[in-house]
């Protein structure tokens, strides 16, 4: 969290405006298990190590590195609130942390940091209407940072289940594209089907009962979407 925020509130921020979002959107997005299912119908899903304290977390990635946005629709509108793609182009997922840009939880308080991109001069999303209720676009933001405030005891409790069962592995990824460009993306852990396959029938029942077992899958199985943007930046460089 920012050194500098304030807590949201209808008196000092009744006139306050927002962007849509702020800045590109980031090639990999951390992720809760909640998202997992969502996510995984247009991202890859990966465990990183957080360099600080080593702990895994939850990305998906919308592309192979910095600059890449290779899931459909986020050329059009990365920046849209919007969790649902349709025939406008909108983007398929659409994470948490991206929709709640700019503002965060301190303790039950939601604040803001004044000095984010998204609080820029030109804003015109407004957090209040006329009565000093919350907008929709507010509403939004509100239930997505409830969401990530709940999903990130639960990630964490899937996380510490995956480690206990020793369920997670590292995994290169090596790619090579039409014009030359080869790319290789370490760093990345997924779930190990040999280690799931392995577990005692009463660790997978236990897995199963807790939701654990259809997130692991879930997981493990969105691998696939890393040949589906491989093949959109193909599409992109044959395309130039």
């Amino acid at each position: 969290m920012p050194e500098q925020v304030e807590p949201l509130n209808t008196h000092q921020h009744r006139d306050l405006a927002m962007h849509a979002s702020a800045g590109q959107h980031p090639h990999c997005v951390q992720i809760v298990t909640g998202e997992v299912g969502h996510a995984a119908t247009c991202c890859p899903i990966f465990f990183v190590k957080d360099p600080e304290t080593g702990r895994f977390n939850l990305i998906a990635l919308f592309g192979f590195q910095p600059g890449d946005l290779l899931v459909q629709g986020m050329d059009q509108g990365s920046g849209q609130t919007s969790g649902q793609a349709g025939n406008s182009g909108r983007p398929l997922f659409i994470p948490l942390e991206m929709i709640r840009q700019g503002f965060f939880i301190d303790g039950d308080t939601i604040v803001i940091d004044p000095a984010h991109p998204r609080f820029a001069p030109g804003g015109t999303i407004p957090l209040f209407d006329a009565m000093g209720e919350p907008t929709d676009e507010m509403r939004l933001i509100q239930r997505s940072l409830g969401a990530l405030v709940a999903g990130r005891e639960a990630t964490e409790a899937f996380t510490a289940e995956m480690m206990r069962l020793r369920l997670i592995e590292p995994i290169d990824i090596s790619l090579r594209f039409d014009d030359g460009e080869k790319l290789t993306l370490e760093g990345l852990y997924t779930i190990s089907l040999d280690a799931l396959h392995d577990l005692p029938d009463a660790d997978v029942l236990t897995l199963f009962r807790s939701g654990h077992l259809a997130t692991a899958i879930t997981i493990q199985a969105s691998q696939r979407q890393v040949s589906a943007l491989a093949q959109r930046k193909n599409n992109k460089i044959t395309q130039a």
